[in-house]
């Protein structure tokens, strides 16, 4: 049985050349050949040979094994996992040593013996197998270094809108089903997907995130999937795309309601398929992934448009779930408080305590940015207390929403306000209003009523 590797013979003796493709035939799977070296790097990056087994000689008259040297240099330069055999009518052990210090991982002499010529290729084989794994699994580590090293969370809350959250993720999370999150900005939505790959059966395999809205146009292919180097003027290196980082675990794809038209088709292609292909190379790769994709756009108008592909839709929304703002879980400002409150605490080493009286009037804020709004008011409120509790005046809500703590004196005062401003800033539009103060209409109603406005 032949061994699945490529062996490129680099020589200008047709005769050799000939020898060589005959015994090596026997035993491997691909066995090209090439008499000019000028041919070199076209050949290694077009068909990514396992060994190169390369003359010392090249041109006429000349057997100082210079000219071989010079390429050697050459291939190790650039390609430092690739194995090269020297060969060489002239058993010259100084250049046999100074071969191997270059980069040489043996050298044969001709008229070779055949047994031995095919064992030290296949020896060079193995090393270059090695080699490149050893590469990978050091890109590997790098790139996942760089998906781990964002800040971690957990999801905070008991209101009913979370806990119909909670439900859905214990029921999805045993399953490989895609899933479409939807919300608003600064939900949490990357926080369901994470709480769905570690309830999940690839919780030991990578949480690979990707905004593929935010990916330009012609890096596409090579950040999701991968590229060769020299595949394009800036590829210096061989690269990992997100797909393969992500195969054994779980690909989250944010803002995916952003990706251009152009590259839903390429997405779709390689989730039907399930194979991959790196820019560059025609090695194609099978992944392995669990895929739960996130959209703050109402994506089903988005496919009425003819801006999102109907198909793709189909493809990544086995199940839906929808993460509600917090205008609509306002029960969880209590927890949310006290959770970012700690957090800020030990990290601006404070002891700061809270002002009983500020959680209704955050519960009368909107919040259009979610807790991720909720998250960075906090922290700010934090920096800026100069007492021992942080209190309404430490946050700095937009003009428009600003309330004038100063002049009322109780809670009740500040809900009348809060509600009046924000009936006279929507023209007395009731139904409006009650969805920015994240109230029912039927509760505004009565507090309207309360309140004699």
């Amino acid at each position: 049985m032949r061994t699945s590797a490529h062996i490129l013979v680099v020589d200008d003796d047709p005769d050799i050349v000939q020898s060589a493709r005959v015994v090596l035939r026997q035993h491997f799977e691909q066995v090209s050949t090439e008499s000019n070296p000028q041919n070199l790097s076209f050949l290694i990056n077009e068909n990514h040979p396992d060994v190169v087994l390369l003359d010392m000689n090249f041109t006429a008259d000349v057997t100082k094994g210079r000219e071989g040297l010079f390429w050697l240099q050459k291939i190790v330069e650039e390609h430092p996992s690739l194995s090269v055999v020297m060969v060489t009518a002239f058993g010259d052990v100084k250049l046999a040593v100074e071969a191997m210090k270059i980069g040489a991982v043996d050298f044969v002499v001709k008229p070779w013996e055949n047994e031995r010529l095919v064992a030290t290729v296949n020896a060079a084989f193995q090393l270059s197998k090695s080699k490149r794994e050893v590469a990978k699994l050091k890109l590997h580590q790098t790139r996942m270094a760089e998906v781990y090293a964002q800040p971690d969370s957990s999801i905070i809350g008991e209101s009913k809108g979370i806990r119909n959250v909670f439900s859905m993720i214990k029921r999805v999370a045993i399953t490989d089903a895609n899933i479409l999150l939807l919300g608003e900005n600064g939900t949490g939505k990357e926080l369901v997907a994470k709480s769905i790959h570690y309830q999940s059966h690839r919780c030991d395999g990578p949480f690979v995130k990707v905004d593929v809205g935010a990916i330009p146009d012609s890096l596409f292919e090579s950040e999701m999937f991968g590229h060769v180097k020299g595949a394009f003027t800036d590829a210096k290196q061989d690269r990992i795309g997100r797909l393969e980082l992500a195969s054994g675990g779980t690909l989250f794809l944010d803002e995916i309601g952003n990706l251009p038209l152009a590259q839903q088709s390429k997405l779709l292609t390689v989730l039907q398929n399930r194979i991959i292909t790196p820019v560059g190379s025609n090695k194609q790769i099978p992944i392995d992934i669990r895929l739960i994709s996130a959209t703050n756009e109402h994506i089903r108008e988005l496919v009425a448009q003819e801006e999102f592909r109907e198909d793709l839709l189909y493809r990544i929304n086995t199940v839906e779930i929808i993460v509600p703002p917090l205008r609509e879980r306002l029960d969880d400002i209590p927890l949310l408080l006290n959770h970012f409150c700690s957090i800020y605490n030990k990290r601006y080493s404070k002891s700061l305590g809270i002002d009983p009286r500020l959680i209704q009037i955050l519960e009368s804020y909107a919040w259009p940015g979610n807790i991720r709004e909720f998250q960075h008011a906090v922290e700010r409120a934090v920096i800026l207390c100069e007492g021992k509790n942080i209190t309404a005046m430490d946050f700095q809500f937009p003009d428009q929403r600003r309330v004038d703590f100063s002049n009322l004196t109780n809670l009740s005062d500040v809900e009348r306000k809060a509600i009046e401003d924000t009936i006279h800033k929507n023209k007395g539009n009731l139904s409006k209003a009650a969805k920015e103060l994240g109230l029912g209409r039927t509760t505004l109603y009565r507090k309207i009523e309360k309140y004699g406005l």
